[in-house]
């Protein structure tokens, strides 16, 4: 979603940009000042916590993994990488207060999706076409990719709009 600017030339954000999307509730998060566009700010996000998931993948399938417990690996590497995940999301793309737990567990659904895709295509294209473990999950997280995009938008950090005001006073923000 495109925050327009309050007034042609502005160079600060004003009140009325710094409002979050609809649906959602609290103050724009701080990439929102270099980027006016939530669905970039997702893909700069997405884009670190693929690198994070990835390179978590990798250390795991380097330490323990080797060429048979590559699916060890993508379990080890997914809890790490979705608590990560979950914390810059909340803190830099959607900026959401109260319901951190319900959140969680959105966002774990979300990457739980995301997860058995992975689970079911990566020992089809390791086993059956026959390319090696790493090259086959940057593969595959291409496609994960916008299944996350999707559910995390519209369902992970959702807010009902008649709740948000009365969740802003009585629960905290997760920083």
């Amino acid at each position: 979603m495109t925050i327009p600017d309050a007034s042609p030339g502005a160079d600060s954000p004003t009140d009325a940009t710094r409002r979050p999307p609809a649906g959602m509730q609290g103050s724009l998060g701080p990439l929102f000042r270099i980027v006016r566009d939530q669905r970039v700010a997702f893909l700069i996000v997405g884009g670190i916590n693929t690198l994070v998931g990835t390179g978590w993948f990798i250390f795991f399938q380097l330490t323990i993994g080797g060429s048979t417990h590559y699916m060890v690996s993508l379990l080890c590497a997914h809890v790490a990488a979705v608590l990560c995940a979950f914390v810059l999301y909340r803190r830099f793309v959607f900026r959401v207060r109260g319901h951190v737990w319900l959140d969680l567990a959105r966002f774990e659904v979300v990457n739980l999706t995301s997860l058995g895709v992975n689970a079911v295509a990566l020992p089809f294209v390791v086993e059956l076409i026959g390319l090696a473990a790493i090259p086959a999950q940057l593969l595959i997280t291409s496609v994960t990719m916008l299944i996350s995009y999707f559910g995390h938008r519209g369902f992970s950090f959702r807010r009902s709009p008649d709740r948000s005001e009365q969740d802003d006073t009585t629960r905290t923000e997760l920083a």
